[in-house]
Formats: C-alpha cells, structure tokens, sequence
C-alpha cells in the first residue's frame, strides 16, 4: 500500500448493496475519517445554502427542461414557477460538493461514500475505487429491513435510485457508472455479504 499521501478509499454503491455499512467498518477497523452526509453540510456551508436544499439535489441531476430553461435564459411559453433564488442547482451542488471532496482528501486519510468520488479524485496519488453492487432480491431485502417497508416499496426505491445515480454519473462525469473500468475492485455484495466484502477490500489494501 502506497504511504507517501493520504490513503483515500471512494465507494461508489448501489442501494441496498452495502455501502455505508461497509464504508464505516473500513474506517473504524483503518482508524480512517468517514466522509457521507457531511459532505452534504459542508457544500451547503459553501453554497451558503439551506441543507435541506442541497440535500434535495444530492447524488441527482435537473429535470432536462428545468435545466434548459435556467441556464439558457430563455421564457417558456407556457408557466413555470421560478425556482427559490437561494436553493443551488445539482450544478452547483456538485461542484461545491467536489471541492469538499478534494478537501477532505487533502487533508486527511478518508472512506469518501459516493458522489462521483472516483472521478473527482482520479488523480488522487493515493485513492482506491471500489464499487458495491449486488442481485435485486438481495438488495430489496436489505432495503425492507432498514426502512421497514414492503417489497414493493424497496423495488421502487432501487428502481428509483439507480435511475438517478445512473443519469447523475453520466451527466458529470460522461462514464457508464457500471463500468467496472472506472473502479480498481468491483464486489458482488450479494454473493459474499457484507462483513465479508469489507474483510476482501481489507485484504486488497494489503496488497495495493
């Protein structure tokens, strides 16, 4: 493992597949800095936003026609409410939370949990990607038991999130988010579990 700069591990997960959970055992068993919703609080700090208002944005893009119509100035014909004048764009969000991210990075040896952190960092001297994914029924299951909902409603959130985070990779990064070419280690959560898949990335350090 290399030594020379902050060790920085990116997660980039699909819902249900493990991400947090697996995130926070390498940090606490690597004595490393946990970085998730805070980078939520800490754009919003930079955006001089509402947290509420940037978490909205979060790991999404605009709608293409409400992006179409804010940055290009233009009247549509028919009515749109104007957007609130403090709450930022998903462009805004990004950039802030990208600059966050480099921060973080900077400064400390970190588990950074989404947000295109793999792009943000690929020149990152010291940065491990790794992306968690996992089969639909395994996902859903674990879905159900955090949120104590219905398979139905699990299917939808999945079904919803990766649509979004798919759309979301794409639109700031112009990478297919599966792509197992942006990553340095892809697991199959579903196949090994969780606590095993946090012992096999614990493993590959050693050997990066």
């Amino acid at each position: 493992m290399k030594q020379k700069s902050n060790l920085v591990i990116t997660i980039s997960r699909e819902l249900g597949s493990g991400g947090a959970y697996i995130g926070q055992q390498l940090a606490q068993k690597l004595n490393m800095y946990y970085a998730d919703h805070e980078i939520i609080t800490k754009a919003a700090e930079q955006l001089s936003a509402v947290v509420e208002d940037v978490a909205s944005q979060d790991e999404k893009t605009e709608t293409f026609w409400k992006s179409f119509w804010l940055y290009s100035g233009a009247s549509p014909d028919a009515y749109m409410p104007a957007p609130r004048k403090f709450a930022p764009t998903s462009f805004d969000v990004f950039n802030a939370e990208a600059d966050v991210i480099k921060r973080i990075a900077k400064d400390r040896s970190s588990v950074i949990i989404g947000r295109c952190g793999f792009h943000i960092l690929r020149d990152h001297p010291n940065c491990i990607s790794i992306f968690l994914h996992g089969d639909a029924d395994f996902r859903a299951k674990r879905i159900q038991e955090l949120y104590h909902i219905s398979k139905a409603e699990a299917d939808k959130m999945i079904a919803q999130s990766d649509k979004e985070r798919t759309h979301y990779i794409n639109t700031f990064t112009g990478k297919k988010w599966s792509d197992a070419k942006l990553y340095d280690l892809c697991i199959d959560t579903s196949k090994i579990g969780v606590d095993k898949s946090a012992d096999l990335i614990l493993k590959y350090l050693i050997l990066a």
